[in-house]
Order: structure tokens, then C-alpha cells, then sequence
């Protein structure tokens, strides 16, 4: 299987134009989501802060959460932050398992639209393990710079 890159918005749905009042008459196009997942090893997480990449300009981010397959030889914490903004509050990894991460209130406007340019996303952790491993999955729809998913005219 290959990998196929594509720039903007997957649009979605069975009515492009509103033509009427009654379903299946109106306009019912909508974004995918799509998402980043960047695997981190033990060294990577030792080091306390990293890369994870960029969230495009414009994305409304919709979730972010911590897989982990190889449990951490002591307690690791693990922080996203997007933007320059902490996603929530660090997360104490102590299993094997899926970590949801809940949204801190003061990152709703990032979520409603990362920003006019792309979005830095960066890790902080804590912990010294020699082994263990996550994954961390960013979900959020790819929308214009402006935050739009529809073009101006049909």
C-alpha cells in the first residue's frame, strides 16, 4: 500500500448546493478528520522535550492521545502542547493502554483554529526510562488558513 499526499480539505457529503429547504436539497459537505501519530521510544521521551511536527494553518484540532504498547521502566509524564499552548495537563502514563487527553479550557480557541500559519506541536515529558513506548495521535480536520472549509462560491 502507498501513501498519497493531498493539499487542502477532503470535502465530503452527497448535496454540494443548497438548492431547496428540505433534506436532501441543502448543502450537507463536510471536512474529514484526519490525523499525525508520531511514535516516541524511551530515549526520545528521556530527553524531556521534542518535536512532533506541525498541525496545518487553520485546522480544528479534535483530539490528542498517548498509546502505549511498551509500558516506561518508571513513572513518565507526557505534555503535548500546539502552538504554543498546552494541550492538557501532563499525563502520568503508568500502563500499557490508550491515554484520552481532555482539552484544558484554555485551549479551546487553538482548537476551534490552530492559526493563520501552521501549528508547532511539541512534547514535554518526564522520566529517565530505559525502555518503553508511546505513540501520539493528533486528530483535527484540515480546513483553509482561515479556518473555512467551503469556498467562497460554488
Amino acid at each position: 500500500m502507498g501513501i498519497a499526499s493531498h493539499l487542502g480539505s477532503w470535502l465530503l457529503g452527497t448535496v454540494k448546493n443548497t438548492t431547496g429547504t428540505t433534506a436532501g436539497t441543502v448543502r450537507n459537505m463536510g471536512a474529514t478528520i484526519v490525523a499525525q501519530t508520531t511514535p516516541l521510544t524511551a530515549a526520545q521521551v528521556a530527553g524531556l522535550t521534542g518535536s512532533l511536527g506541525a498541525i496545518p494553518a487553520g485546522a480544528c484540532i479534535t483530539s490528542v492521545q498517548f498509546i502505549t504498547s511498551t509500558l516506561f521502566a518508571s513513572a513518565t509524564t507526557l505534555k503535548v502542547t500546539i502552538a504554543g499552548v498546552d494541550y492538557a495537563a501532563a499525563a502520568t502514563i503508568t500502563s500499557a493502554g490508550v491515554y484520552p487527553q481532555t482539552a484544558a479550557a484554555t485551549f479551546a480557541p487553538v482548537a476551534a483554529n490552530a492559526g493563520s500559519t501552521d501549528a508547532l506541536v511539541t512534547f514535554t515529558a518526564t522520566g529517565s526510562s530505559a525502555t518503553g513506548a508511546v505513540t501520539v495521535v493528533i486528530a483535527y480536520v484540515v480546513r483553509s488558513a482561515d479556518g473555512t472549509t467551503n469556498p467562497a462560491s460554488a
